[in-house]
């Protein structure tokens, strides 16, 4: 049985990092299986497409799909198709991160045939307005992520805390059901305690782990931090 999605959550986006390509996903999807099953909490990963099926069949943690599109089964050369990202194992997709910027429109499609699947969606904005117009579209996660923050090793939770109370004021402003998680930057546990007492969810972070030279040293301390966070 998949686990599902339950926050609070860290969500360790494996990019296309050599370091999370293969083989070497799948160690770094068990290493993230470790620190869950540790300090009990939450830990998903969202590898390459290519791996989905592979760390989805190793692993009893979360696996998303780093981004789906909004289209049904038939003619669709190069899309990704959320009903074949469920079959692979996935039981959730992120959407609109800074790396795969898509229009308002097309994340309100993806959303839609998300949900019609069973994914869950954690959408991406870098802005709070963005938060507040991505909200409107009822996705289950949004999370903040200040580009120019991404991958500095500078958490935004820390360099501006401001971004983040603010995009929780505009999610909560549309649907203060909808929660919201922080990205950007984010390399150790204080990071993570800082973002859960500015009233986050989680956090959705990289490099900070993947390029780690020892990822589940760095795990277990943001695990360690999440739990502490909650009180």
């Amino acid at each position: 049985m998949k686990a599902t999605l339950k926050l609070p959550a860290i969500i360790v986006n494996f990019k296309c990092y050599l370091e999370s390509t293969g083989s070497r996903a799948v160690e770094l999807a068990e290493k993230c299986e470790g620190a869950a099953r540790r300090y009990g909490v939450t830990v998903a990963v969202a590898p390459q497409f290519t791996d989905l099926a592979r760390i989805a069949e190793r692993v009893s943690i979360p696996v998303l799909a780093q981004h789906v599109d909004g289209v049904k089964p038939g003619s669709r050369t190069g899309h990704v198709l959320p009903e074949a990202v469920r079959e692979a194992g996935a039981v959730g997709t992120l959407l609109n991160h800074s790396e795969r910027r898509i229009p308002l429109e097309a994340i309100g499609e993806g959303i839609a045939r998300a949900r019609e699947v069973g994914l869950a969606t954690v959408a991406c904005a870098d802005t709070p307005e963005a938060c507040g117009k991505i909200a409107g579209l009822n996705p289950d996660i949004i999370a903040i992520e200040p580009p120019e923050l991404i991958g500095t090793g500078i958490p935004v939770s820390k360099a501006k805390p401001e971004v983040v109370t603010g995009a929780l004021k505009a999610v909560g402003a549309v649907n203060p059901k909808i929660p919201v998680l922080c990205g950007a930057g984010i390399t150790s546990g204080p990071d993570v305690e800082a973002a859960i007492k500015l009233g986050t969810r989680g956090v959705l972070l990289a490099s900070g782990v993947v390029k780690a030279e020892k990822p589940e040293k760095v795990l277990a301390e943001m695990a360690e931090a999440l739990v502490k966070a909650q009180g």
